[in-house]
């Protein structure tokens, strides 16, 4: 299979996808009943979409493209609404979150799919380790030379995205002192990581061939990069947010992410270049491990700073820019919780503190996604 041609998509558009999990509600376990999910949402008309994940204890749900932020958040809370309906049914709940916070790997079943199978065959017990909950934001692009600058220029923030949406501090029922602990997982996979400097859909190309050419490669499906272009979409798919505990804070996330596109595309405020990936994986593993209190580099000029600084800065940067896109309330969220050091991984241990139970606090973080707080 050769690379897709990138399709026309209308610039700045947004589409979000959310992994979730399913629990019981007895133990707050993780439950295998993504197949009794797929089947009762089947009955309901709704945007996007709602498939199988990895194993059988999640789902992931999409929306269809949408102009703002606020339109993702109607769409997600016609899903979310829909989804407690029929998990309500089930007797089970459904959670956000970038782990389970006590599941153990080993009990997980694959989901019965060719790909899945396929998959598990050839990473063995990583692929019941990828039990693991991500969002990702496809932002729309003017052509595929501009995707790949704007891709280039949106690994900057990604310490940003990580520490804004970080939300697996535990795992196997330990505090991993990581805030976001779900992305050493996707290390584990050989094909994770940064995209190759290509500016040009050309020069992809020819990386992309010559991927293929080893036989490691088919498809854009293999790469599990933090941010990866999707040519069939016109978009580029940013990957490195855990799910969120609320749709609100998914949905400020792909304002924040076409904010930063609308100043990229209105602006060029630099030009990226391999320098950049210098302190790339220094500044990530720092988002990952402390979240809001991660120290920040910056690739243009290897200066220090708080990482929430940083995004306050950023926020404030882009500000006319969030405006002009009906944006300004889910960055005023965002940086709220960035000057207060906040987000879900330190509600997580914060709950965990109160309850030393983790059950109780995976239910209350159902409770939170279903909108009760």
């Amino acid at each position: 299979m050769g690379l897709e041609t990138f399709n026309h998509s209308e610039p700045l558009t947004l589409g979000v996808e959310l992994e979730l999990q399913l629990v019981n509600t007895h133990d707050y376990d993780l439950a295998p009943y993504a197949e009794d999910m797929l089947r009762l949402m089947e009955k309901h008309p709704l945007p996007g979409s709602v498939v199988p994940e990895m194993t059988s204890g999640m789902i992931e749900v999409s929306t269809g493209i949408c102009h703002s932020s606020s339109e993702v958040l109607g769409q997600l809370t016609q899903i979310r609404d829909a989804l407690v309906k029929c998990a309500d049914k089930l007797n089970i709940a459904v959670v956000g979150g970038g782990t389970h916070p006590f599941q153990q790997w080993h009990e997980r079943r694959i989901y019965d799919k060719p790909r899945f199978r396929e998959l598990s065959d050839l990473y063995g017990y990583l692929s019941k380790q990828f039990t693991i909950f991500g969002q990702h934001v496809h932002i729309g692009c003017p052509d595929a030379d501009s995707a790949l600058l704007m891709l280039h220029r949106m690994s900057r923030f990604i310490p940003h995205f990580i520490a804004l949406s970080a939300s697996s501090p535990y795992i196997q029922g330990q505090d991993t002192a990581f805030d976001s602990a779900r992305l050493n997982s996707v290390f584990a996979f050989p094909l994770s990581g940064r995209a190759p400097m290509a500016l040009t859909w050309r020069d992809f190309e020819v990386y992309f061939d010559k991927m293929t050419h080893t036989g490691v490669v088919r498809s854009m499906k293999d790469f599990y990069w933090d941010i990866r272009p999707k040519p069939e979409f016109g978009t580029i798919e940013i990957r490195v947010f855990d799910t969120p505990l609320t749709i609100e804070r998914a949905a400020a996330l792909s304002g924040f992410v076409q904010s930063l596109g609308a100043w990229f595309l209105a602006d060029q405020p630099f030009m990226p270049q391999e320098d950049d990936y210098l302190v790339y994986t220094y500044n990530r593993f720092q988002a990952c491990r402390f979240g809001m209190d991660a120290v920040y580099v910056d690739p243009a000029t290897g200066g220090h700073m708080p990482l929430r600084e940083h995004i306050m800065r950023t926020i404030d940067q882009i500000a006319g820019h969030a405006a002009a896109h009906g944006a300004t309330g889910a960055l005023h969220l965002l940086r709220s919780e960035a000057a207060a050091g906040q987000n879900d991984a330190r509600w997580f241990r914060e709950r965990q503190r109160e309850e030393q139970l983790l059950a109780e606090v995976t239910r209350q973080a159902a409770q939170r996604f279903r909108g009760r707080d």
